[in-house]
């Protein structure tokens, strides 16, 4: 039998979550990266550390900002203060606590950081209302965005910005496939009720979990009865007009979530292609505990003549990379590691990705163009410039309840996706 893992100490679970925001916030990374790099014990603690401070992030930066007399040069130390700020605002039972334990992680951290650390801390808390009341007059700091995404946003949706800011802000439900291979989506309902977990039935395949679980409380996960998935990533292999016996590729297909269901809607010749020899064997992993069979290529999307053989698709699947802007309630850091100019990087890969696989579709084929992005110029402007350029493709209708032509904003029940389906004449 395995050693109890033991909780670390507040302070170094703060001086941990400290050097992730630093990381995320002043080197750029992925925050995901940053997470598995930390010490089992103690992880999912500055996970949710993290996570909080990055969804608040423009606040509580303002508000440390407000309370020093002149900008830090040491950013763990700045982070630090983020971080314990968070923890002032969700633990106001145990204030007293969190400061104590903030000043050690400081002097851990940096020795002259110890007083600086504890009068700003206590400055916040004697002025912490009127303080914030004033700072949230600032639109990036009262939505927690760069201010250059809400302008983009309040742009394109000008009825609905304000709603998929809050809710890109808020944490993101855990949902469920089932995999109708084992059974309905109604039965799978009640084996999760009879097993004491609550959900409610968001889609097709959908369900969706009041309370987040590990995956091994689901019943049958490890046998492929059921895999967790946003509800509107579910639509893909609905929207892809999947027929026993087609030729069907996944193009940039891991981790292998669309894939598996691709395969469970359909009988079908599947090639899974991911460019990431290492994400694609992420692909295999959920294939093999599906008890899915698929041939797995590697190579660049964009290149077909360094991996396809000249055999024709039936159906593509075009879920292209893109600035992941429609999923930043999952990775929070999005938004602060996204530049403006990176749209229109992501927008240049997309362009190039799209007629290559255009080659690869058979006459009278569909090819599904997706993103999980919520900005236009990865989505219909682009598809809207394909087109232009392609007298052989048309834009079919989606049934549905879209914002734009395609386009799934956040919100309670699903992230933030574009699908456009496309017609080869």
């Amino acid at each position: 039998m395995s050693e109890p893992i033991h909780q670390p100490p507040l302070r170094q679970l703060l001086k941990r979550a400290a050097c992730a925001l630093d990381a995320v916030v002043h080197k750029g990374q992925n925050l995901n990266h940053v997470l598995a790099q930390q010490p089992v014990a103690g992880r999912a603690t500055v996970q949710d550390i993290s996570y909080g401070s990055l969804r608040e992030y423009a606040l509580l930066a303002a508000l440390r900002d407000a309370l020093l007399s002149n900008p830090l040069k040491d950013s763990v130390v700045a982070a630090l203060l983020v971080v314990a700020l968070r923890q002032l605002r969700v633990r106001p039972d145990a204030t007293h606590t969190v400061v104590n334990e903030a000043v050690e992680a400081a002097a851990a951290i940096q020795p002259w950081a110890r007083g600086l650390v504890n009068g700003v801390l206590r400055n916040y808390l004697r002025q912490a209302d009127a303080l914030t009341a004033t700072l949230v007059q600032k639109e990036s700091v009262r939505w927690n965005y760069p201010q250059w995404w809400i302008d983009r946003l309040r742009v394109a949706y000008p009825e609905h910005w304000q709603a998929a800011l809050a809710a890109g802000n808020r944490h993101a439900p855990m949902t469920l496939r089932v995999n109708q291979h084992h059974g309905s989506t109604a039965a799978y309902l009640e084996l999760l009720r009879d097993a004491g977990v609550e959900a409610t039935q968001t889609g097709e395949f959908a369900l969706q979990l009041a309370h987040p679980i590990a995956v091994a409380q689901l019943p049958g996960f490890a046998s492929g009865r059921v895999s967790v998935q946003d509800a509107g990533a579910q639509l893909a292999a609905l929207l892809l007009d999947l027929h026993d016996g087609q030729r069907v590729l996944d193009a940039c297909a891991a981790p292998g979530g669309k894939t598996g269901h691709i395969l469970e809607t359909a009988d079908v010749a599947l090639t899974a292609l991911d460019s990431d020899t290492g994400r694609l064997e992420r692909v295999r992993e959920n294939l093999e505990r599906l008890q899915l069979k698929a041939t797995l290529a590697s190579g660049d999307a964009a290149q077909p003549d360094t991996w396809w053989d000249g055999r024709p698709f039936e159906r593509i699947l075009a879920d292209v990379p893109c600035s992941a802007s429609g999923v930043v309630r999952r990775h929070p850091d999005i938004k602060w590691l996204r530049r403006p100019h990176d749209i229109a990087h992501f927008a240049a890969q997309q362009a190039a990705m799209l007629p290559a696989l255009w080659r690869c579709l058979a006459r009278g084929g569909k090819l599904l163009y997706a993103t999980c992005s919520i900005f236009p110029e990865e989505n219909q402007r682009l598809v809207d410039a394909f087109l232009d350029r392609h007298e052989n493709a048309r834009q079919l209708s989606l049934a549905g309840e879209w914002i734009n032509p395609g386009q799934l904003l956040p919100n309670d029940q699903h992230d933030g996706f574009f699908y456009a389906l496309l017609a080869k004449n």
